[in-house]
């Protein structure tokens, strides 16, 4: 390999991992600074599967509900619940006194826009939300 041909593979590599890190950079997820800035004392409207979105309010007090009613999921399930939210290692858990059967869940928030979010479970679901009031 000639030394000019040298030279251009490692440029190419170079730029290659200089645009894999700040892809990498802008994907970061939130920081628990982050969250309780963005995400604690508003309302969060999860995108449904059906349409429509479906609110849980994060307030400072340390407590985390939801309502469905408007998206008419009282026939499936309790259409509103109370439960507790903290943060640890830089995610947001949350448990509800009866969604999910009380189980513990924690997720990893990555802002996709101003007002957006994607999450991912700790069992691996995704989804994305828009940040309210």
């Amino acid at each position: 390999m000639t030394r000019l041909a040298s030279t251009r593979l490692l440029l190419a590599i170079g730029s290659v991992f200089l645009v894999s890190a700040s892809s990498a950079a802008l994907a970061a997820g939130m920081t628990e600074a982050e969250i309780r800035e963005k995400i604690i004392g508003r309302t969060i409207f999860l995108a449904a599967p059906m349409g429509g979105e479906f609110p849980l309010n994060y307030r400072t007090s340390g407590v985390v509900d939801g309502d469905g009613k408007a998206l008419g999921i009282g026939k499936l399930i309790q259409p509103s619940d109370t439960g507790k939210w903290w943060i640890a290692d830089d995610k947001l858990c949350q448990q509800f006194n009866t969604w999910y059967k009380g189980a513990k869940m924690c997720f990893d928030l990555t802002p996709t826009g101003a007002d957006k979010v994607k999450w991912v479970r700790d069992n691996g679901e995704t989804g994305v939300a828009r940040i309210g009031n």
